[in-house]
């Protein structure tokens, strides 16, 4: 095989692998469950805020 018909095929996988992420994105079915992510940020949770600093022990 030659180097530029490997390079001719991969860049065809590539953009077949691109255009199927792009109708996957925008696709109608997703919609609802891609608005819930986006306003994830907006939502306010009920659980308990969990204090995440901790204390260096030191030794000596």
């Amino acid at each position: 095989m030659d180097y530029s018909l490997i390079q001719s095929i991969w860049t065809i996988v590539v953009m077949v692998l691109f255009i199927g992420i792009v109708i996957w994105a925008w696709s109608g079915k997703r919609k609802k469950r891609f608005d819930e992510a986006a306003n994830l940020p907006f939502t306010e949770d009920d659980m308990t805020s969990v204090d995440t600093t901790t204390e260096e022990k030191t030794h000596g």
